[in-house]
């Protein structure tokens, strides 16, 4: 039996194959979603569809017999309940009226309404986590860029102001020569006319002394 006669069946028992179909359709989606969440959905008397974790093992290719590794995996199950294998091996008789299953004391289904909203809330809230960590795994090439592209303005910027630095110590050291040479500039005349004057001096005190030795001299002679 497929889906489309699985939905006729259903069809013939509720009038119509419309409602059906949706019925059907609503009872599979609700299941798949609560398994894949990680819940388990449990019938009593038909059975337990639920995820198993299967970890990393090795294998036998079945055509080349080759060993292959096999990764960590997630599969779903379902175990039959024991009214359903019951009535498969002929334990029990099949009703010729009415449901194969009796209905499940109430709040006994797992996860129920209430589960199956958890179950759908949490797997949006991981869909949400996984984005957003691929929303920040793609951004950050682009903060390396920025970071990459930011690295040599800093590194100019730097070069920049070492250079300011060098040329400002570079004026100074040369206005401080300039205004040394012009101050020795400025000293040199004084300095010059200091020399003439103490060596005009000098020569005028020359003639005085000779005058005086002479005159000595003469007093001596008369003397004698």
């Amino acid at each position: 039996m497929n889906k489309a006669q699985l939905v006729e069946a259903v069809a013939e028992q509720l009038g119509g194959r419309k409602a059906a179909a949706e019925a059907v359709d609503a009872v599979l989606d609700t299941m798949v979603r609560a398994v894949v969440a990680g819940d388990r959905v449990s019938v009593t008397g038909f059975g337990t569809f639920e995820k198993v974790e299967r970890s990393a093992r090795f294998a036998r290719n079945p055509q080349t017999g080759e060993r292959v590794k096999v990764k960590k995996t997630s599969v779903p199950r379902f175990r039959p309940g024991q009214g359903f294998k019951d009535l498969v091996s002929g334990s029990k008789k099949l009703p010729k009226e009415g449901p194969s299953v009796k209905k499940a004391p109430k709040g006994s289904l797992t996860p129920g309404k209430a589960g199956t909203t958890a179950a759908v809330k949490r797997a949006a809230t991981k869909r949400a986590a996984a984005a957003g960590a691929a929303v920040t795994e793609a951004a950050a090439p682009a903060r390396k860029a920025a970071a990459k592209k930011a690295a040599p303005a800093k590194k100019a910027a730097a070069v920049k102001k070492t250079a300011a630095v060098k040329k400002t110590a570079a004026v100074k050291k040369t206005t401080a020569a300039a205004t040394k040479t012009a101050a020795a500039k400025k000293a040199a005349p004084a300095k010059k006319a200091a020399a003439v004057k103490k060596a005009a001096a000098v020569k005028k005190t020359a003639p005085a002394k000779k005058t005086t030795t002479r005159k000595t001299t003469a007093r001596k002679t008369a003397a004698k």
